[in-house]
């Protein structure tokens, strides 16, 4: 067997505005499987790493690819415990080139164009002004449940956004999420809590910043609004961790980021774990390509959810691949008569 790497520069259409800054680009990677006797059948999957958030982010990554891809060629396993989005990408290969190299990384209904993925539209932020057109436009698109990421502007400006929307849409008509990426201190968190919970809102995703595990529980405890762990995942992989975390928390919801949180192995684990406590939860792209997209969305099909997913994030970048994802109003679909259109990448050979 054969492998290769390729690095990619991702461009974003209207720049994505988060608590932690605004993203213009996103840095991505892509891993290739062939043998030598076929090269026109592959697998390829994305390494979908994210600068900044990542618990992998280092100077290392690339080296680490170079070591996966000699010692697949070399048939010698390589440890990927701490690196989650070569997981994701390994593990998508690994199912696309099993299935044909077809870019079928899980055979279902979904790839065959007979069932569809609800999700939710996603608002990034911006000024006032902006955010109110975005919530509208979405809307409009036929989305049911909107999640808003909040924390970078005044705080009274974006309840007054959340108020905006329960003036026009009742909490019949559309669910709201928000998520501050960690965007509250837990001095205010409780207080802001208090005040966002008069809109109805459905849950808040990580309302503090990760690794203040004492404060959260407390927050999940007496919060008037369901809270949603996010970027608190991101990093732990050791299962011993993971329970600890979720018996101590104890949040309403997870949320999952497979590139982030141990690729679809490691994600399983999270969600077997939260069954236990009966946790709740969702699966939400990372701002992957649609390859990772595309790997992620027929992955989440296997478990046929019954609530919006955030797989909302194809259409974010100008010089994404064309594929046969498509959305339609609050769902995301496969045509199999669709093609893709995968241009030829810097493929990097060991």
């Amino acid at each position: 067997m054969k492998a290769a790497y390729a690095p990619y520069t991702l461009n974003f259409i209207t720049p994505g505005g988060t608590s932690r800054g605004v993203m213009t680009t996103k840095d991505t990677y892509f891993i290739k499987l062939w043998d030598e006797s076929c090269p026109e059948v592959y697998g390829i999957g994305e390494c979908a790493l994210f600068k900044g958030l990542s618990a992998e982010d280092n100077e290392s990554y690339e080296a680490k690819l170079q070591e996966l891809c000699r010692n697949i060629e070399n048939d010698i396993p390589t440890d990927l415990s701490a690196h989650s989005s070569i997981m994701f990408g390994f593990e998508s290969a690994i199912s696309d080139y099993a299935n044909g190299g077809r870019r079928i990384y899980h055979p279902s209904p979904f790839t065959e164009g007979k069932y569809r993925i609800p999700i939710n539209g996603l608002v990034w932020m911006g000024t006032k002004e902006e955010m109110l057109k975005r919530i509208d436009e979405k809307v409009n698109a036929g989305f049911n449940t909107i999640k808003l990421k909040i924390g970078a502007i005044d705080f009274n400006q974006e309840c007054e956004m959340i108020e905006y929307m329960r003036r026009r849409y009742s909490v019949n008509d559309l669910e709201i999420r928000v998520d501050a990426n960690g965007g509250f201190t837990p001095d205010i968190a409780l207080q802001r809590l208090n005040i966002l919970s008069k809109y109805q809102i459905h849950s808040i995703e990580q309302p503090i910043k990760p690794g203040q595990w004492e404060e959260m529980a407390v927050l999940c405890s007496k919060s008037p609004i369901p809270i949603a762990l996010d970027e608190e995942l991101i990093g732990i992989t050791n299962p011993m961790i993971m329970m600890e975390l979720l018996r101590n928390i104890h949040p309403h919801y997870i949320i999952l980021k497979p590139s982030l949180m141990g690729g679809f192995s490691g994600s399983l684990e999270w969600l077997r774990m939260a069954a236990q406590f009966q946790i709740g939860g969702w699966i939400t792209s990372a701002l992957e390509s649609n390859i990772g997209l595309n790997a992620l969305a027929q992955w989440v099909a296997t478990l046929q959810p019954k609530i919006p997913q955030g797989l909302g994030t194809g259409m974010v970048f100008s010089n994404n691949f064309q594929s046969p994802l498509y959305q339609s109003k609050d769902f995301l679909a496969y045509n199999p008569q669709f093609k893709w259109d995968i241009p030829d990448l810097n493929w990097i050979t060991i």
